[in-house]
């Protein structure tokens, strides 16, 4: 990055920032449309426009590797793992009320400060700072040279999180699937008891 030059001004956008806005706001679009429908397909498909939105906005950095991961991983794996659990467990296609929270208010509230503070954070950090577009800043060494070497513990932190959150979410659904699976048995052996004991009193009859 490089100080902002004196003929250089928010007043005056180059064509490539003013992509990077429209952009910005399809992506912000697509967002929020992801989050407020109440249809699991659509929010997906939505979710898929978000992503992409996104890897073109890597792209308008001069960052191709980021942004062709951004696709690859998360256009073409999470969201297509997504559409095939929406297949597989038969979730509902329609307009789904149950797709809705009562939390909206506090989500909202706790995504907007979220935001101001993101926004605050990256303004007041590279407030007089320009991207130089024509020098490449996302290639594969200058990327792994700086996480490897400047971002290694978050890297590994972040990783732990997850293997964390995997994790629980493992233990979460073993232990209502055991629940159910008890609840069954136990019903079942009810069952089978009043069967023997109405058995027995036949015979007695006889």
């Amino acid at each position: 990055m490089t100080l902002a030059a004196e003929t250089h001004g928010f007043l005056s956008p180059t064509g490539v920032e003013i992509v990077f806005l429209l952009t910005g706001l399809v992506t912000l679009g697509a967002a929020v449309i992801t989050v407020t429908t109440r249809q699991l397909v659509h929010a997906a498909l939505w979710l898929v426009v978000a992503l992409g939105g996104l890897a073109v906005e890597y792209l308008l950095l001069t960052a191709e590797f980021v942004a062709w991961v951004q696709v690859l991983i998360y256009v073409g794996s999470v969201v297509v793992l997504l559409l095939f659990g929406l297949m597989l467990t038969r979730a509902p296609i329609g307009r789904s009320p149950d797709a809705d929270s009562g939390n909206r208010w506090v989500a909202l509230g706790v995504a907007g400060a979220a935001a101001v503070l993101l926004v605050t954070l990256v303004v007041d950090a590279f407030r007089t700072q320009w991207i130089d577009l024509d020098e490449p800043k996302g290639t594969t060494d200058l990327l792994g040279a700086s996480v490897f070497r400047h971002w290694v513990l978050p890297f590994e932190a972040l990783s732990v999180l997850l293997l964390a959150a995997l994790v629980g979410a493992i233990v979460l659904s073993r232990k209502d699937g055991g629940s159910a699976a008890e609840d069954a048995a136990e019903s079942s052996g009810a069952t089978g008891a009043a069967d023997a004991a109405g058995a027995a009193d036949d015979g007695g009859e006889g």
